[in-house]
């Protein structure tokens, strides 16, 4: 198995985002960076590097659908495009989904008690879909799939930073391909996301996240290609150091309410003073994912007001 970096810039705080390119059955590439000039030139310079030219690539695998990662699946016309259902209705511009998307953060933010001045958040909710490609999946993904052309890789659906969240293992090296699930550096975000259907609830994104590093945990998991950054080692023990933090974020959070009941908003103000205004998607989101954690550790309640704004008090 021979698996070539290619490191591609993107307009976005989080700095350069990694593709690899998996040389197999099939010539593969994972992830495709944003929609940037920037970053097309680095994929082909990237992809010359290794010998080939774009037109060689016959499969383009997403670890998820977000800007950094979704962008040049346009370049790639003549190559099978793969990854999880979440991804289609971004790639699709699916105004439905778009359309519920927006109701979906709008009703968040009601219950959450954000003042109506923030409502305009809704809109800088949406993705850049200017950054994201504009072709469907080919082929879905999904859990215990393996991955076409790459026999050795088994497909894993590690949710939690994004609903489209996929890896891919192999079992017979110990490498992870991880996207955003694990990185070196940072803990990754589980970010809250409209559910594909909407008849369903929404899913607790900090649960999910919390499943799916103990489930690499419990994988001889030697070497993680991630999405950003350096290759990650230490597997174990990271994942066990970021368990920890983020029981004590929570906990902190937990100590918040022990002054008296408060809506999402109020705690999100107290955590984050100085950005909340700047990032509110962000900020609300982390809120959240420490309350989904208190709630399902049975250490606090949540009840409606007549305004239908969420508060939470201790149990």
């Amino acid at each position: 198995m021979k698996i070539h970096k290619i490191v591609i810039p993107t307009p976005f705080a989080v700095g350069d985002v990694n593709s690899y390119l998996l040389k197999g059955d099939a010539l593969t590439l994972v992830d495709a960076g944003p929609k940037t000039e920037e970053a097309l030139e680095a994929l082909k310079a990237g992809i010359k590097e290794a010998g080939y030219a774009l037109s060689d690539i016959e499969q383009v695998l997403l670890t998820h659908h977000h800007p950094d990662h979704a962008g040049w699946v346009d370049a790639f016309e003549q190559a099978t495009l793969l990854g999880h259902a979440y991804n289609q209705p971004w790639l699709t511009r699916d105004e439905s989904f778009f359309q519920f998307h927006d109701e979906f953060y709008l009703q968040c933010l009601k219950e959450e008690g954000v003042p109506e001045n923030y409502f305009r958040w809704v809109e800088k909710m949406r993705r850049p879909v200017h950054f994201i490609g504009n072709r469907p999946l080919q082929l879905i993904l999904k859990e215990g799939d393996i991955l076409p052309g790459h026999p050795e890789f088994t497909v894993l659906e590690t949710l939690g930073h994004a609903q489209s969240h996929l890896s891919f293992w192999s079992e017979k090296s110990g490498i992870l391909i991880g996207g955003d699930h694990i990185l070196e550096k940072i803990s990754s975000n589980p970010l809250i996301e409209p559910p594909l259907q909407k008849d369903h609830e929404r899913s607790k994104s900090i649960l999910q996240y919390n499943d799916s590093l103990k489930r690499i945990q419990s994988l001889k998991v030697e070497k993680i290609y991630s999405g950003h950054g350096n290759e990650v080692y230490n597997v174990s023990d990271l994942i066990s150091t970021r368990l920890e933090k983020q029981r004590e974020r929570a906990l902190k959070v937990l100590d918040m309410i022990k002054n008296g009941e408060k809506t999402i908003f109020e705690l999100t103000q107290q955590l984050f003073p100085n950005v909340y205004e700047k990032e509110l998607g962000l900020t609300l989101s982390e809120t959240i994912g420490q309350i989904d954690y208190l709630m399902d550790e049975g250490y606090i309640t949540e009840h409606r007001n007549e305004e239908g704004i969420l508060k939470y008090e201790q149990a």
